[in-house]
């Protein structure tokens, strides 16, 4: 019989947080949801379907220490695209360190796929560092690594190059990549709360599908009824613009993630990882007009 729990989700009205609570809610846990604007349109409508929601940051210890008393479940993820790899990190060791003090019986990181095998890419060696934080407090934690996101097709510094009919990377088409959609990095953190002790001390790697950046042309272009074609180059020139983001592509070049995707197929059934088809089929492609 399935306990339910006390869960704090961290960024609830983001992507990771959202999906987390949309895969929690049939299974009745008590969710609170953390958000920097809780009264925003879309904290107003989780409130609406029964999560509580808090005002707070990733900066006040003691402030989320309060926040997460009697919680059994805390999600958290981090982002070095706001104020940088170093902020990232201090906002990761702060959520981790007031969850100790807290008492959280388990604690899940979303991290990156890859970030323990010294990539010197720098916003994967940030949340690295928040991960070997986490397992330095002596806690139960699980750490969830996440792959490229499918959703990156449609973000909006990938938007513009869509709608002209290419599908812009610094690599080349024939090179494969792992991708993930973010409803799978959600359901797997589910699954993390669901298992709970099972889960303890774990890492894993979330991948969903394996691609070229030409196959996902070709993906794209049944899915949308547009042209798409795929258009590489060289991670130098990206390096230029943002040296981060191009080391991230010449590790994916010459390197890339590394997740057992029939591996997780088979340990987690409940699952039911989408690849790339199946998620672009699901989207709305009027965007592209």
């Amino acid at each position: 019989m399935q306990t339910n729990r006390q869960v704090f989700v961290f960024g609830a009205t983001g992507q990771q947080g959202s999906s987390l609570i949309e895969a929690l809610l049939p299974d009745g846990h008590h969710i609170t949801g953390l958000s920097r604007n809780p009264d925003s349109p879309k904290a107003q409508a989780l409130r609406s379907q029964g999560i509580q929601m808090k005002k707070g940051d990733f900066t006040d210890e003691a402030a989320l220490t309060e926040l997460m008393q009697g919680m059994d479940t805390v999600f958290f993820m981090t982002t070095p695209f706001e104020k940088g790899t170093e902020h990232e990190t201090q906002q990761g060791i702060t959520v981790a360190n007031a969850a100790k003090q807290a008492g959280v019986g388990h604690l899940i990181y979303s991290s990156v796929g890859g970030a323990n095998l010294g990539t010197g890419i720098p916003h994967f060696d940030s949340k690295y560092l928040v991960e070997q934080h986490i397992q330095s407090l002596g806690i139960p934690y699980t750490i969830i690594a996440p792959v490229y996101f499918m959703e990156n097709a449609i973000s909006p510094w990938s938007l513009e190059a869509l709608k002209e009919g290419v599908i812009r990377q610094a690599m080349p088409g024939d090179r494969l990549l792992q991708q993930v959609s973010v409803k799978d990095i959600g359901k797997m953190a589910a699954i993390a709360v669901n298992r709970r002790e099972s889960m303890f001390g774990k890492r894993i790697d979330l991948a969903g599908d394996n691609v070229t950046g030409e196959q996902a042309a070709h993906i794209l272009s049944q899915a949308s009824g547009k042209s798409i074609r795929y258009e590489g180059f060289p991670a130098d020139i990206l390096k230029t613009q943002n040296e981060d983001l191009g080391l991230m592509y010449e590790w994916f070049d010459k390197v890339g993630y590394s997740s057992d995707i029939d591996g997780l197929h088979a340990e987690y059934p409940e699952l039911q990882l989408e690849n790339l088809q199946n998620w672009a089929a699901k989207q709305d492609w009027t965007v592209l007009n």
